[in-house]
């Protein structure tokens, strides 16, 4: 303890000595530290609100829907019309190695809702309970869509978040009775507001949600051409193996085109291709013959992007951490000029050469760690500053991971000491009789 206490009053001393040189050494550190912090905190905040904002959307969704050839196959010329139907949802059930989860959609648009205090025109979309998840339909009141109300058809709906104030302003909307196109339905659940950036058949909080049976038997696609059976979509779930075997592709073919755009030849777009061709008669290597919209390649995407951009923030923060240890370490060789002759002196009287090693060293690791803490106290007091603002949807704020946490300390120790050894080092080898001579 007294060695520690001495130690620290000998460094505070020199720092009091020199206050210029000593606050630029330890501005260098200082700096490094709160780079490290602030440049992670906005990469994972950016990264995180983005996901988040996605998944708004849904959970890495694949969004098949109908098309139109443009490849002859099986005797038919090009340009026929390509219709999903439930049977496509169950020939995927059964034959997809890469589906995890599958839900049919029939939307229908223009329908008239009406409620005991306002109507207004909305769009309806028939779904399987599943399609709640895939799509993050997350009810803040009542319940969501179950399998006994697709079972037994039952004239239930989930109302968006919007639409329920339309309908019913500030009321709480669970419970209450509504029709839709003159039929009525009992509202079981109100979805959560989503901030909702993406969409392909128009925002959630504009919609309701009713179980797919019994749309397909109050609401069918109109057209002479559309059976009940039709469908308007398709959504399903890859399993989370996929999202690893895009990132593989990628890297390995260094051509994002692939899976972009009508020619997309992802491994599940192609394996839905394969799947339903048999079923449709197009060729299974026709682009057009379906059309997708896989989200999970965005998401990938944007990690890559976030991961490159996390590897130039880290770079840049390691190098302003680097340029603060070589001040470190040019202001203790400064120190052992100026404190020559009390080295000598020390020697004279019996010192060893490990005491006066172990003298310096300790002097700069507690320089280092001491601009360390500095640094990252002004860091995180920073984050916090700035969480304290409004953020945008695709920024969930600064946020500071234990991970971060780590790396910074274990830099901030390496620098210390590499810092540190030379001068110490230099010290201990000076030889007492010319210490001693030694004229500042």
């Amino acid at each position: 303890m007294v060695f520690l206490r001495d130690l620290i009053t000998q460094t505070l001393s020199n720092l009091r000595a020199n206050k210029l040189r000593s606050f630029l050494t330890m501005f260098g550190i200082v700096w490094g530290v709160i780079s490290i912090l602030i440049l992670s905190a906005v990469g994972e905040g950016f990264g995180r609100g983005n996901q988040k904002v996605l998944a708004e959307l849904g959970r890495n969704i694949v969004i098949i829907r109908n098309g139109r050839t443009s490849l002859q196959a099986g005797g038919e010329r090009s340009g026929q019309l390509v219709r999903l139907t439930i049977d496509d949802v169950r020939a995927l059930q059964a034959e997809s190695k890469l589906l995890d989860a599958i839900s049919p959609e029939l939307m229908r648009g223009g329908l008239k809702a009406k409620s005991g205090f306002n109507s207004s025109s909305v769009q309806v979309s028939g779904v399987w309970p599943i399609f709640q998840y895939l799509r993050t339909l997350e009810v803040d009141r009542g319940r969501p869509i179950s399998e006994e109300d697709c079972r037994e058809a039952r004239r239930v709906a989930v109302i968006g978040f919007d639409a329920a104030k339309q309908l019913f302003a500030d009321r709480d909307p669970v419970g209450s009775q509504i029709t839709l196109g003159g039929l009525p339905y009992t509202v079981i659940g109100r979805v959560r507001k989503k901030e909702q950036d993406s969409n392909y058949t128009g925002q959630d909080d504009q919609r309701l949600f009713l179980p797919y049976e019994t749309t397909r038997k109050d609401f069918p696609l109109a057209g002479q051409l559309n059976t009940p059976d039709h469908l308007s979509a398709i959504i399903a779930g890859p399993k989370p193996e996929v999202t690893t075997m895009i990132r593989d592709i990628m890297d390995r073919e260094k051509n994002v085109r692939l899976f972009f755009g009508l020619h997309a030849r992802g491994p599940v777009e192609q394996e839905v291709r394969d799947i339903l061709s048999k079923r449709h008669g197009f060729d299974p290597q026709d682009p057009e013959a379906i059309s997708f919209w896989n989200t999970a390649v965005e998401s990938v995407m944007f990690a890559k992007m976030i991961e490159g951009m996390d590897r130039f923030f880290l770079a840049v923060s390691i190098v302003t951490l680097l340029l603060g240890g070589i001040g470190v370490m040019n202001i203790m060789l400064v120190a052992v000029r100026e404190r020559t002759r009390e080295i000598g002196v020390r020697k004279a009287i019996g010192a060893t050469a490990r005491s006066i090693q172990w003298q310096f060293f300790a002097e700069g690791i507690l320089l280092t760690g001491l601009s360390g803490v500095i640094g990252y106290v002004a860091g995180a007091g920073l984050c916090a500053l700035v969480n304290l603002a409004p953020m945008p949807a695709r920024f969930s704020g600064m946020i500071i991971t234990w991970q971060i946490n780590v790396f910074a300390v274990v830099m901030l120790m390496a620098i210390g000491v590499a810092a540190s050894t030379y001068p110490a080092r230099r010290a201990a080898l000076l030889p007492p009789i010319e210490a001693l001579r030694y004229e500042a």
